[in-house]
């Protein structure tokens, strides 16, 4: 695949390659991973951009919640490559051991793969808001009430342990190769580094009409009620339209970031962690099994007595 190539080229020509080996000589990189740690350093870049002309403005950005964000960020990273190997390649190995049929890969099956995986993201994501087991990891990126490019690298470390990358396991059971999987969700996460920022209005029509843009992610990070678990997608906005969770963001209507249930704190296994501690500390509650069970997905907003 050209684009792995490129990826390769890049990481070994900078010298990042020998420093890592150095550094970290047990630990290989695969592709899913070397596109992100290519890829933070830009990340970096574009926020002290971004930073540079909101600094000025505390409702936009906070220095110290920023870094905290990086942090969150390369905590994320760093569970991902010690535990993905071990934790989700085996499940995807085993899927694609079993594939219904063998794809080549051309730039058409890596388009329709892109495709594909962003429509299976959508559904991640809108189950990730809405089923609390998942929930308790993605509240981490939405607890920011600013919205800037350090809002994206806001990420929970117990990503990998909560099972969220199930979602994408029948993609390796159709045929596509996990490797290209895993390259496509990369690329996936760095497009949506860029939609977070207030810095871009409405673009054209027609890119508003099929992709996810930034007027469309920060409704998707608001918790004013018209705005609260809209907006679920990756790429292509065409998902939201489909089915039925797509609100356009109102001029007159500013979104207001942020949980309904704030919580402060620079800690990062307070961010981390928060929302597993309230969701045990709810099934630990006197009751029936069947029912404290149910805290586990259910929507998080869902109380005991509920259906």
């Amino acid at each position: 695949m050209g684009l792995i190539d490129w990826f390769q080229g890049v990481w070994q020509s900078s010298g990042l390659a020998p420093l890592w080996e150095t550094l970290a000589p047990w630990l290989a990189l695969d592709e899913r991973q070397l596109i992100f740690v290519v890829a933070t350093p830009v990340f970096i870049g574009l926020f002290l951009w971004e930073y540079r002309k909101i600094r000025h403005n505390p409702d936009l950005v906070d220095g110290r919640e920023s870094l905290l964000n990086f942090m969150l960020g390369a905590g994320y990273q760093t569970t991902e490559l010690l535990f993905a190997g071990l934790i989700a390649f085996p499940v995807y190995a085993f899927a694609y051991h079993y594939r219904l049929m063998d794809i080549e890969l051309t730039w058409a099956t890596g388009l329709l793969l892109f495709v594909l995986l962003d429509f299976f993201y959508y559904w991640f994501h809108r189950s990730s808001h809405r089923v609390r087991w998942l929930w308790a990891a993605h509240v981490t990126h939405h607890s920011s009430e600013r919205m800037n490019f350090s809002t994206a690298m806001r990420q929970n470390a117990t990503n990998i342990f909560n099972g969220g990358w199930l979602f994408y396991v029948p993609l390796a059971f159709i045929g596509f190769n996990p490797v290209w999987i895993g390259v496509s969700y990369a690329l996936s996460l760095v497009y949506q580094y860029f939609i977070h920022t207030t810095l871009v209005g409405k673009l054209h029509p027609a890119i508003e009409a099929i992709f996810n843009t930034p007027s469309h992610h920060r409704v998707h990070h608001g918790r004013n009620p018209q705005y609260i678990d809209q907006n679920y997608a990756g790429v292509f906005i065409i998902w939201d339209k489909l089915f039925g969770t797509f609100v356009e963001e109102k001029d007159d209507q500013p979104v207001e970031y942020g949980i309904t249930r704030p919580v402060y704190s620079n800690s990062l296994l307070v961010n981390w962690c928060h929302e597993y501690v309230d969701m045990f500390r709810d099934m630990a509650k006197r009751g029936p099994l069947r029912q404290r069970l149910k805290h586990l997905w259910k929507p998080p907003e869902w109380e005991r007595g509920g259906d």
